[in-house]
């Protein structure tokens, strides 16, 4: 089954052709950095304005490099649930135009779900349901256990600010230009990890809870009572205290919850760092963990197709109808991981 898959949630254009759930034979991926870059952050007019110039394009691309046309396509799948709404509706509003035109099942994704699914891509064999996945991005850090296709528990979530969102806002203080993470984690290669205490907020708390806030505060008041401060030294320190932050917590609700596998998955799953703290506490736990290739950790097309063909066995085709929305439950139990409020 030959599935395209788009995603236009926030600020890349993703088309991608995914085989049987596993097989990538394109995966196509159209940033907006520059775009963005001298804001500091992404401007939701102004990504929905770069998918609609480069959608067409990305699409016939994502076609090309799969060798195939649009006749050959089983099933077109999109990110309609989660992001930046007007991003969301040039993806879908595309995705419908090829269903309708092409006589193909339309299949909406969560976007959440599509980067839990960058990890059972291939690896459905190793991977055994119920597993732990620590999601972390710009817009999420949430502990989900993945309990059946479509069927998730959440374990834990961020209070305030995702990790993924306070190093955007540190890294926009010092000036290092969007993404953040990527910069922080250049610049603190070079730095001292234990030269600065910073607060690891919640860590002591027997939960999945994560808060950040605090963290990012302290930061920034770091940065402005010492213009003159080495950056590779905060920068080491404050990624030190987010990587004690996500391992600490996802450590204690595996051993808490008795899951043996556990998956990373995310933007801030890029972070090298992060992925080699992980597999230490893993050893030390007896766990297994799971990353997604580099190109499944950013937002992308082929994460949204690969969840769709097995979503698409458990539930069928969507509508013509479906819309679109920036926040919205998750799975078939309606996980709600963020302030109620936001779903209404």
């Amino acid at each position: 089954m030959r599935i395209l898959g788009i995603d236009t949630s926030c600020d890349d254009t993703g088309g991608a052709v995914v085989e049987d759930g596993h097989k990538v034979l394109s995966n196509v991926i159209a940033s907006q950095y520059e775009a963005h870059d001298r804001f500091g952050g992404i401007v939701p007019v102004i990504a929905a304005r770069e998918h609609t110039a480069k959608i067409n394009f990305i699409l016939e691309l994502a076609l090309e490099k799969a060798r195939i046309s649009f006749s050959d396509l089983d099933a077109v799948a999109v990110s309609h649930h989660q992001g930046l709404m007007l991003s969301l509706v040039v993806g879908v509003s595309a995705a419908k135009s090829i269903a309708l035109a092409c006589g193909i099942p339309l299949i909406g994704i969560h976007h959440l779900e599509g980067h839990i699914y960058s990890n059972l891509m291939g690896r459905s064999n190793e991977l055994r349901f119920p597993f732990l996945c620590l999601t972390v991005a710009g817009g999420h850090t949430l502990l989900l256990k993945v309990i059946s296709h479509g069927t998730y528990e959440l374990l834990g979530h961020t209070r305030d600010d995702a990790a993924g969102e306070v190093l955007d806002k540190v890294a926009r203080h010092l000036k290092l230009g969007y993404p953040g993470g990527a910069a922080i984690e250049r610049l603190a290669e070079k730095g001292n990890p234990n030269a600065y205490d910073f607060p690891r907020p919640l860590i002591n708390r027997p939960d999945g809870e994560f808060s950040f806030s605090g963290l990012k505060t302290a930061v920034i008041a770091a940065i402005d009572r010492d213009p003159d401060l080495n950056q590779a030294d905060l920068c080491a320190s404050f990624q030190q205290a987010i990587i004690d932050l996500l391992v600490s917590k996802a450590m204690h609700i595996a051993k808490e919850h008795q899951l043996r596998q556990i998956t990373l998955a995310g933007g801030v799953a890029l972070n090298t760092p992060l992925r080699k703290a992980l597999q230490h506490a893993a050893k030390v736990h007896a766990c297994e963990i799971f990353t997604p290739r580099s190109d499944l950790c950013m937002d992308n097309g082929a994460m949204v197709a690969g969840a769709a063909y097995f979503l698409y066995q458990e539930r069928g085709a969507d509508s013509l109808n479906i819309g679109t929305r920036a926040n919205a439950p998750l799975g078939t139990t309606g996980v709600r991981y963020r302030h109620e409020s936001k779903y209404k």
